[in-house]
């Protein structure tokens, strides 16, 4: 996966006082380059952004948490032509007609799994079909 320069410390930036946070984001880093080899990353203010042609997913932090999410966890965004039916999806919106952007959440390594990277793998497809 190609990152920039000063990737690893603005990871550790990004996730500053969050070692649990920063320990899920590394290993889904790691499925993900894994992946998506010929994907490139970019850790912004509020998000850390993944692209091929246009931008098919993001890891970020939670902004509002809600009562029921766990304590520590990091949110996984995908964009997909569909919404999903998954009990795993925390929020899912359409911002317009035929794209759905989903929130999943990961508090534990075992939900990097097949089922997420699958998804990651259909929004990839989603964003590479567009013009």
């Amino acid at each position: 996966m190609k990152t920039p320069a000063q990737y690893e410390s603005d990871v550790l930036f990004f996730f500053e006082g969050k070692p649990l946070e920063l320990s899920l984001y590394q290993e889904l880093f790691r499925r993900m380059e894994q992946r998506f080899p010929e994907a490139s990353v970019k850790v912004q203010k509020s998000q850390i952004s993944f692209y091929g042609r246009h931008l098919f997913a993001a890891a970020s932090l939670p902004v509002r948490r809600k009562k029921s999410w766990p304590e520590h966890c990091v949110v996984v965004t995908v964009g997909l032509s569909r919404q999903m039916e998954s009990s795993r999806v925390a929020v899912a919106v359409e911002p317009y007609p035929g794209r759905w952007t989903h929130h999943i959440l990961i508090s534990e390594e075992s939900q990097i799994d097949d089922e997420l990277l699958e998804w990651l793998e259909e929004a990839w497809a989603f964003a590479e079909s567009k013009r």
